[in-house]
């Protein structure tokens, strides 16, 4: 196999493009300026000017805010200059971003004219412009709309987890100061933090999974028994499991906290009435789990069963008629076709779901609030907080926002940890055959 010749551009010696990209480099405008497109160089200086001239105080005084959080308690609110700096910051990476581009358009244009070519006009420009980069304009309006309300607030929440920001140094009467990684260090090293954020994390893992495994377990095992054609009224007795679903949660949330009090609620009334002792579902640890994970089975299973009798009517039937002329069992088949196939398709979602259970905040909040109490407990974390839960009693009733956000930050890094890797894992994003 004979090697590619390289291609070589013979620039006669000419030097337009180094030189512009230089002056551009120096001074925006310069260098269009050199390669005599003048009114592309005189509005990038007069860009220049007005940044020298208008911004450039504001600017540093935003970034030594950023850098200080202020001084002089009253007078400086610590909370607004960190606000201030991180938009400093982010603008000054869009004005080295507009500086790059002019050094990149001065060098292209130097380059045509080392080659004898026509530089284009400045109508020719922006024309050029669109062309290239109109994707780029069409997804700018979301982008912005993303990073006013996603990005910065996440930005904002990094930068808390660095300091002291809690109920002992509430600006503006209070300078907040940054403290490094000292916030992520206590939940270690104090006693009480550390048996906390361990039996709550624990307990979040278990919800997470238990919760999972029971919802895609029980909607696989309905869907199924509900794909069989042998069965009457199959299709009313979906409708009415569907009916869960179609309830909003927060309000089922809110039945099945009244249905589930110990004195008033009408399970108990039932219980007692015929011969049993009340269960305290929401005033006892292991019972108020118990009723955590029985609630979110109710109003999760639905989802998960209508995915799954989707999947099932999608499997080709012949490969159940093969197997029966092989001999095989209904289990044989179960095993061997139908589990396989629905959890190859089922796979991103059980990591999504597995994912968003881990921040089920609503459950948890709205059905016991987190309870019952816990002597003891760090932070207000009740029996049936999970993290995202104590996160909220940390920021509302704590007032430790400092750990709030550094929790935050540590939930980010394990659900997104465990889903990257998951995806990577699975082959459900592979391009290959169904069945092989």
């Amino acid at each position: 196999m004979k090697a590619e010749s390289q291609i070589t551009v013979d620039y006669n010696g000419n030097k337009q493009r180094y030189i512009s990209a230089a002056l551009s480099a120096v001074f925006m405008g310069l260098g269009q300026l050199f390669n005599k497109q003048y009114i592309k160089g005189s509005i990038f200086i007069l860009y220049t000017l007005s940044l020298l001239f208008t911004t450039v105080d504001k600017f540093a005084s935003s970034l030594k805010g950023l850098v200080t959080l202020g001084t002089t308690p009253i007078e400086d609110h610590s909370l607004f200059l960190m606000i201030e700096g991180i938009v400093a910051a982010f603008l000054l990476l869009v004005i080295i971003g507009i500086h790059l581009f002019n050094v990149w358009d001065a060098y292209k244009n130097g380059q045509k004219i080392d080659l004898g070519e026509e530089v284009p006009s400045l109508k020719g420009s922006i024309k050029n412009l669109t062309d290239n980069f109109s994707a780029y304009l069409y997804i700018g309006p979301g982008m912005l709309m993303m990073l006013v309300s996603v990005i910065f607030p996440i930005i904002f929440t990094v930068l808390i987890a660095f300091t002291n920001y809690n109920i002992n140094n509430l600006p503006p009467g209070n300078i907040i100061s940054w403290v490094g990684f000292r916030n992520f260090t206590d939940l270690i090293h104090l006693a009480s933090w550390r048996a906390t954020f361990v039996r709550v994390f624990s307990w979040t893992v278990v919800w997470a999974v238990l919760s999972t495994f029971m919802s895609y377990a029980t909607g696989l095992f309905l869907a199924i028994v509900l794909n069989n054609p042998k069965i009457k009224f199959r299709h009313i007795f979906r409708t009415v499991m569907m009916i869960s679903w179609a309830i909003p949660g927060f309000i089922s949330m809110l039945i099945w906290r009244g249905l589930l009090n110990v004195r008033f609620g009408h399970i108990n009334r039932m219980l007692t009435s015929i011969g049993f002792e009340a269960i305290p579902w929401l005033n006892e640890a292991m019972w108020a789990r118990v009723s955590a994970l029985g609630v979110n089975l109710w109003l999760s299973f639905p989802f998960t069963m209508a995915v799954c009798l989707g999947l099932l009517q999608s499997i080709p039937g012949e490969l159940y008629e093969a197997a029966t002329v092989d001999g095989a069992t209904g289990l044989q088949k179960f095993k061997s076709i139908t589990l396989p196939l629905v959890l190859k398709q089922l796979a991103p979602l059980l990591i999504m779901q597995f994912a968003m259970q881990f921040n089920n905040f609503g459950i948890i909040y709205l059905l016991n609030n987190g309870g019952p109490a816990r002597f003891g407990a760090a932070g207000n974390a009740g029996d049936t907080d999970i993290l995202i839960s104590w996160v909220y009693k940390l920021t509302l009733e704590v007032m430790r926002f400092d750990y709030a956000a550094a929790v935050s930050i540590l939930i980010f890094f394990m659900v997104g940890g465990f889903s990257i890797w998951q995806f990577v894992r699975t082959k459900s994003f592979k391009e290959e055959e169904l069945v092989q």
